[in-house]
C-alpha cells in the first residue's frame, strides 16, 4: 500500500513540475512578443540595403549571432540571465522582419497579407497546442523527420540566395508552414510528457517555432496573394 502511495505521489509531483514549466512557457512566451514588436517596428524604418547587396553574407552573418544567442541562452537556462538574452534575441529577431515586413507592407493588399499571416499562425499554434495538451500523446518520434526536415530547408534556403527561382520560393515557404507546425506539436508535446522541464528552453524552442512559422507563411500568402506594390 506504501508503494502505491509513493507511486501516486510521484506521478502527482511529476505532473505539478509539467503544469508549471507549461504555464511558465507560456507566460513567457507572451512577454517575448513584446521586443519581438518593438523591434519589428524599428526595423521596418531601417535601410536593409546592405542585406539586399550581400544576401549569403548577411544570412551567414545573422546566422552566427543567433547561434552564438542560442549557446548563451543554454549556458544561461538556469537564471535569469537566460530570460534577459532570450528577450535579446526576440528583439534581434523582431528587427530581422524588418525587410520581409518592407516588402508585404508595399503590396497593394500587404497589410491583409500581414495580418492573414498573424491570425493564421495563432490559429495554427493554439490549434496544435491544444491537441498536444489534451491527447497527451507522445510526439518525440517526430524530432528526427523534423531535423532532417529544417536541415535541408536552411540548405535550400541558402541555395535558392544564389538562384533567385519563385516557384522554389514559393515551395520552402509551404514546407516551412508544414515542417514548423510540426515543431510546435513536437515542442509542446515534450513539455506536456515530461521530456523538457526548463522553461525558458521550452520557450526558446516554441518561440523561434512560430516565429518561423509566421514568416514561412507571410512569404507564402504574399506569393499567392501579393498584389502589385503601390
Amino acid at each position: 500500500m506504501s508503494d502505491q502511495n509513493s507511486v501516486l505521489a510521484s506521478s502527482v509531483s511529476a505532473q505539478q513540475v509539467t503544469n508549471k514549466v507549461l504555464r511558465n512557457t507560456y507566460a513567457l512566451l507572451g512577454i517575448t512578443l513584446i521586443p519581438t514588436v518593438i523591434g519589428a517596428l524599428i526595423g521596418m524604418s531601417m535601410n536593409f540595403s546592405f542585406a539586399a547587396q550581400h544576401p549569403f553574407i548577411f544570412a551567414i552573418g545573422a546566422m552566427a549571432v543567433l547561434f552564438g544567442l542560442f549557446a548563451a541562452i543554454t549556458a544561461n537556462r538556469n537564471s535569469s540571465v537566460g530570460v534577459v538574452l532570450l528577450l535579446g534575441l526576440t528583439f534581434l529577431l523582431g528587427l530581422m522582419l524588418g525587410p520581409i515586413l518592407q516588402h508585404a507592407l508595399h503590396l497593394r493588399n500587404g497589410g491583409q497579407i500581414v495580418g492573414l499571416a498573424a491570425g493564421g499562425t495563432g490559429i495554427i499554434f493554439l490549434t496544435l497546442a491544444g491537441i498536444a495538451t489534451t491527447t497527451k500523446k507522445d510526439f518525440s518520434f517526430m524530432g528526427k523527420f523534423l531535423m532532417v526536415g529544417i536541415i535541408l530547408l536552411i540548405v535550400a534556403s541558402l541555395a535558392n540566395i544564389f538562384l533567385q527561382i519563385p516557384a522554389m520560393t514559393l515551395a520552402m515557404s509551404a514546407v516551412g508552414v508544414i515542417l514548423f507546425s510540426g515543431f510546435i506539436l513536437y515542442d509542446v508535446s515534450r513539455i506536456v510528457n515530461g521530456g523538457e522541464t526548463n522553461y525558458i528552453m521550452a520557450t526558446l524552442s516554441l518561440y523561434m517555432s512560430i516565429y518561423n512559422l509566421f514568416t514561412s507563411l507571410l512569404q507564402l500568402l504574399m506569393g499567392l496573394l501579393g498584389g502589385n506594390n503601390d
